[in-house]
């Protein structure tokens, strides 16, 4: 079986569909074996466990965090919703594993370099992972957002940019496409392109909450740097 995972949703994957542009992602190929009746039932309390966890996270949210997620129209219903409705259904239902015998990371040009197991297990769970492509989708949604990230190319790398997406994040910071003029001389008509920039947290972030908030916080400090230029702070 194979199984390949794309965080790019909304207004982000067409403009990659335009520019012809892959989304980074990564392709898994294993067996799927049926969960015999004993594991299947430690499997169905783990979820049960699993989905108290996220609701609990959900309701838990501050008001940054709600607001980001509330621009998104990626999975109007939430994971432990969906399992929710599976588990108790009273619809019969088999459990099964998925073993995995290899993983390929596809980047963005199509190519494709294959995932050493090791490096795997060495690689700890990302508490962003969960919420990566809501957060993505929400801020890309958001034209506020996007000025926001338009004022971030400006103020922290001295890029104009007419537009602006989020590509991707990680707890480290987050990748922009940003359209900007190309190159032009003498007469010619000023044309753009858009052209991929990252900026970095001055802190890495420990979960949504943080990432969020020092999201926010770069915000009102570009917006304070742009006044002081304009003659407005």
């Amino acid at each position: 079986m194979n199984c390949t995972m794309c965080p790019y949703p909304g207004p982000l994957g067409k403009l990659l569909k335009s520019m012809n542009k892959f989304p980074v992602r990564v392709a898994l190929t294993g067996d799927v074996v049926p969960v015999k009746d004993k594991k299947a039932e430690s499997a169905a309390n783990y979820l049960k466990e699993m989905m108290l966890s996220e609701e609990k996270a959900l309701k838990e949210f501050s008001y940054t965090v709600s607001g980001v997620l509330s621009s998104s129209n990626h999975f109007s219903t939430t994971r432990s919703e969906n399992l929710k409705e599976l588990i108790d259904g009273g619809e019969k239902y088999v459990i099964y594993k998925f073993n995995l015998s290899s993983c390929m990371f596809v980047d963005g040009n199509g190519g494709t370099h294959e995932v050493d197991f090791e490096d795997m297990e060495k690689c700890k769970a990302s508490l962003l992972a969960p919420y990566s492509a809501k957060l993505i989708d929400g801020i890309n949604q958001s034209e506020a957002r996007r000025r926001g990230l338009i004022l971030f190319c400006f103020t922290y790398l001295n890029v104009n940019a007419r537009d602006a997406y989020m590509l991707s994040l990680d707890r480290k910071g987050f990748d922009v496409l940003g359209k900007v003029r190309s190159k032009v001389t003498g007469d010619e008509i000023d044309e753009y392109q858009w052209k991929q920039f990252r900026i970095t947290f001055k802190e890495e972030t420990r979960d949504i909450e943080s990432f969020c908030q020092q999201l926010v916080e770069m915000e009102e400090d570009a917006i304070k740097k742009v006044s002081s230029y304009s003659g407005l702070g």
